[in-house]
């Protein structure tokens, strides 16, 4: 079959040259057929543009789209670029670039991979113009799979590999190039194993032409189009599997797949993800149909593709018939089930990683409860009840072990109300774990007894996943070596409560418990989207160099765990920081690293101590100026000078530094200050406003930006964080945690009933909705109405609903709880 003329072949069937897709798109003729043309840094020169497929595919401007594949290569991060570089994104949202960066590390992928398959392609060399450049034309790892499976060495044990070792591939290639002549006879050999007897040399042979057939491009091809276009489309039947000690406990979870069928196209991510995982835990039995008219035409085309168009022995015509009935069976069915599968696992995971994702946001933009005395309590029972008391500030204050629910119950309740007596505590954040409803039960009842005294306690349900994990980690260790990790626990549910994004970054996010089958996704490509969410989350909210921690200063954009402690110790050797400047004295962060993080740290007046009588700096003098990213001190004529205007800078306050305002926009702000009669000193305050608002209104936005060269986004965040409060938080435009007094019985509820709830979680098929009682109700896709939600924005955990009950429907120990929702709680 090798270098076989095209104009003897018959069928389109022995060349690639009739097989290969987009052949008009090739940008370069005259290809070198010894060797394709390389990219030294990067592999295989691509024929297609990769901006103009990622502006296709993300559905924005092309010239905005090239810049944020310009500033990638840079270095610049994802926060970076959706806050400071919007004039050259076209104001595209954080959401919007991470897709950008996926979808081009994906086509870099694809890059890579034509690159391998060329290379080996030319060492058997087999490499033609066409094929290098049907490589260069492929935009999909699946489009060049299909055009290796030709060159791809199969396994030394498959039967046709045993029949070309025979020397039946010279057979194969002679009834094909010239059926009519074609004897079987002639590659009889009686003293060759396999080859001795005409019935062997034709299994051989079959052998042959069922690998030609089912690796032919042509034919892969046909069967994706068919697969794609055909009606009906394919299904999945899902049965139940016997029952047996290894599935007996999680063979009731997946009732509703125990005789299920739906078409590939209509299944749903949630569903594919239950059916995978069912059928690895050997629950279900998986079977995916392809219609019967998609088989026929499958072979129908496999016929016109591959039998002889002369006449020719009726041996022949049946031995092409029947390599054709087994590759369709045996090899291309079961492949194209296996890719149908794959993509929809794909999608699926894609999908449940997109849901985990937008809830890890929502949970970490959980608006602080902030001056709060704050007791967490990590519900049990063998081990009791572990309680912990932290300040405002977050620190540990007391703690101590409560049994309420043992034989001294009733006495051990008195634990909590003389320690949150002990320190004037009001707020009780509760974990959602074991014994969570019975605890609540408790504290409902202190409450409602006026245990409290003049106390006016009430309490929150805390998500506590996690916290048990991070209690033994090595950075709790290190924060609390002297406490039990019990009591680490508590402190950790409290402090989520004083400050959510705080001490959930010190967690890994799939310990979280938001989101549903995040432990069967990839976690690669789960750690990458989730790292990704964190990263923008820290950085948009923001932290103080003075006060923040390793564990939160690790997630700012342009930071990673080796610069964040080299930060930390630099604030221990040194003192607190006074301005963002310092940030440079730092070795190992270097221009580029300041750069990105600068914007996304503050200096607070309040945080830098009152031991520190540091100077402001005056903003409007030019020997004060801020030192733009990258640019360096001027020297001095001797160290002692040199070591005087160090000291100098490194303490003298910038009031810039206590807002978003990027230092390399510091000139500008200083400029526009100027211009509005503003002082530095009224950052943040409602004079401020007052002049920026009659400056803009004299001189307009967009001839304000003209005349400081500087796009309108940029000159907008200038304003803003000159207007803003400088304690402003983004977490505010969030709903905050849903505190309570007394807890309600499932035995109370009753159709019809409109409650208030606080969202725990989402899910591709509704919402979780915590109503105050034992269980969870859940607001089905079906009684989410879109105009009931807050400007359209989709609901996300910790958002407030009024919701009604549709159902309450008890099996056993489990009660269901059917919701509508009715509103948002503004």
């Amino acid at each position: 079959m090798r270098n076989c003329p095209s104009r003897n072949l018959t069928g389109n069937h022995l060349s690639i040259l009739h097989v290969l897709r987009k052949m008009d798109n090739t940008q370069k003729d005259g290809a070198s057929t010894s060797a394709a043309k390389m990219d030294a840094s990067s592999g295989l020169m691509m024929n297609w543009n990769i901006v103009d497929l990622l502006s296709q595919s993300v559905y924005e401007k092309y010239w905005a789209v090239r810049n944020v594949v310009d500033l990638v290569e840079e270095g610049c991060s994802v926060p970076f670029i959706a806050r400071y570089r919007k004039e050259r994104t076209n104001n595209m949202e954080a959401d919007k670039i991470r897709e950008v960066v996926s979808k081009l590390e994906e086509l870099k992928s694809v890059q890579i991979k034509a690159t391998t398959a060329v290379k080996q392609i030319e060492k058997s060399g087999k490499m033609t113009d066409r094929l290098l450049n049907a490589f260069k034309n492929a935009e999909t790892i699946e489009e060049v799979k299909v055009l290796f499976v030709p060159y791809k060495t199969g396994a030394k044990t498959t039967l046709a590999e045993r029949a070309r070792k025979l020397g039946l591939d010279p057979a194969a290639e002679s009834l094909l190039r010239w059926p009519a002549k074609f004897q079987l006879t002639h590659f009889v050999d009686s003293g060759v194993k396999g080859r001795s007897s005409v019935a062997e040399v034709a299994k051989g042979i079959e052998h042959i032409l069922t690998d030609i057939i089912a690796k032919s491009s042509t034919v892969v091809n046909k069967l994706r189009q068919l697969r794609v276009k055909q009606n009906p489309p394919p299904m999945i039947q899902t049965s139940q599997r016997a029952i047996t000690e290894e599935n007996q406990g999680a063979s009731d979870t997946y009732v509703l797949y125990y005789d299920f069928s739906t078409s590939v196209r209509s299944i749903k991510p949630h569903q594919v993800m239950a059916i995978n995982r069912a059928e690895v835990l050997k629950v279900l039995n998986v079977k995916l149909c392809i219609p019967d008219s998609t088989v026929t035409k499958l072979k129908t085309f496999c016929h016109s593709q591959w039998m002889p168009k002369t006449r020719c022995p009726e041996l022949v015509t049946k031995l092409i018939q029947s390599s054709i009935s087994e590759a369709c069976s045996k090899r291309l069915l079961p492949m194209i089930i296996r890719e149908i599968r794959s993509n929809l696992t794909k999608t699926a995971e894609k999908a449940s990683v997109d849901v985990f994702a937008l809830n890890l946001r929502r949970l970490l933009l959980t608006p602080p409860v902030r001056g709060k005395v704050v007791m967490g309590l990590d519900p049990g029972y063998r081990n009791g009840v572990k309680m912990a008391i932290t300040s405002a500030t977050g620190q540990i204050l007391e703690t101590d072990v409560a049994m309420l629910h043992g034989s001294h119950g009733r006495r051990e309740t008195q634990k909590i109300v003389e320690m949150a007596k002990r320190h004037g505590c009001e707020t009780i954040a509760l974990g959602n774990g074991t014994a969570c409803r019975e605890t609540e039960g408790i504290l409902s009842n202190l409450i409602n007894d006026k245990a409290f005294g003049n106390l006016k306690v009430m309490y929150c349900i805390v998500n506590e996943d996690g916290a048990s994990i991070y209690s033994v980690s090595p950075d709790a260790k290190k924060e609390m070596p002297d406490l039990d990790p019990n009591h680490r626990s508590a402190v950790s549910i409290a402090r989520r409560l004083q400050d959510p994004l705080v001490e959930l970054v010190k967690i890994d996010p799939k310990h979280l418990g938001i989101g549903m089958y995040q432990h069967d996704v990839h976690d690669k490509f789960l750690k990458e989207a989730l790292d990704g969410v964190v990263e923008e989350c820290v950085s948009f909210v923001g932290v103080d160099l003075n006060v923040c921690s390793e564990s939160l200063l690790r997630k700012i954009a342009g930071l990673n765990v080796a610069r964040a402690k080299k930060i930390i110790e630099y604030r221990e050797k040194n003192g607190f920081f006074v301005n963002r400047e310092q940030l440079l004295d730092i070795k190992g962060l270097g221009p580029k690293s300041y750069q990105q993080c600068a914007g996304f740290v503050r200096v607070s007046p309040e945080s830098t101590g009152h031991d520190i009588q540091a100077p402001v700096v005056d903003l409007t003098a030019e020997d004060n100026e801020p030192i733009k990213p990258g640019s360096k001190r001027k020297a001095t004529s001797s160290g002692k000078s040199k070591a005087k205007k160090k000291k100098k800078t490194e303490f003298i306050q910038n009031p810039l530094d206590m807002t978003w305002i990027h230092p390399e926009s510091y000139n500008i702000t200083t400029e526009v200050l100027s211009r509005a009669e503003a002082s530095a000193s009224d950052i943040g305050k409602p004079l401020m406003k007052t002049k920026l608002q009659r400056l803009l209104q004299s001189t307009g936005m967009r001839r304000l930006a003209e005349e400081f060269e500087v796009g309108e986004p940029t000159m907008q965040l200038i304003i803003d964080g000159l207007q803003q409060p400088v304690d402003r938080d983004i977490r505010e435009a969030y709903d905050k945690p849903l505190f309570k007094k007394n807890l309600q019985s499932i035995s109370d509820l009753k159709r019809g009933d409109v409650l208030t709830g606080r969202v725990t979680n989402m899910t591709h098929f509704g919402a979780f909705v915590d109503i105050g009682v034992q269980n969870n109700g859940l607001i089905h896709n079906s009684n989410i109405r879109p105009n009931f939600l807050k400007k359209g924005q989709p609901l996300g955990p910790g958002d407030k609903v009024e919701v009604k009950i549709l159902q309450i429907q008890t099996a056993g120990r489990k009660t269901k709880i059917g919701l509508e929702l009715c509103k948002p709680v503004m």
